[in-house]
């Protein structure tokens, strides 16, 4: 059973940047795309990266690209989202997801139980 645990939240000021982490666990995962999800309070998730594991692809949300990098460490099954110039509006709970990597930005089957990022102004 695949399992995702993300770490490294925090409050940070406006133009700080984060670094969020997923730990990845019982899958093969050179077969799954990961992704960064998040939910703001009073608002639904919203995508915000997407990777192959291989880190041969990447996509974002235009609300956070050339701001956010996400990136895999293949010995170590991480998936990491370095954030930087962190807006107020970045404040939510960040989520990490894995789908199959033929329906990458699809689809995503497994979550982690999230980290909250809270960006102060």
């Amino acid at each position: 059973q695949v399992q995702l645990v993300e770490s490294g939240g925090g409050l940070v000021q406006a133009g700080g940047s984060l670094t969020l982490s997923c730990a990845a666990s019982g899958g093969t995962f050179s077969r799954y795309a990961m992704a960064w999800f998040r939910q703001a309070p009073g608002k639904e998730r919203e995508f915000v990266a997407t990777i192959t594991w291989s880190g041969g692809f990447t996509f974002y949300a235009n609300s956070v690209k050339g701001r956010f990098t996400i990136s895999t460490d293949n010995a170590k099954n991480m998936v990491h989202l370095q954030m930087n110039s962190l807006k107020p509006e970045d404040t939510a709970v960040y989520y990490c997801a894995a789908g199959p990597v033929d329906e990458i930005g699809k689809r995503y089957d497994y979550w982690g139980q999230g980290t909250q990022v809270t960006v102060s102004s």
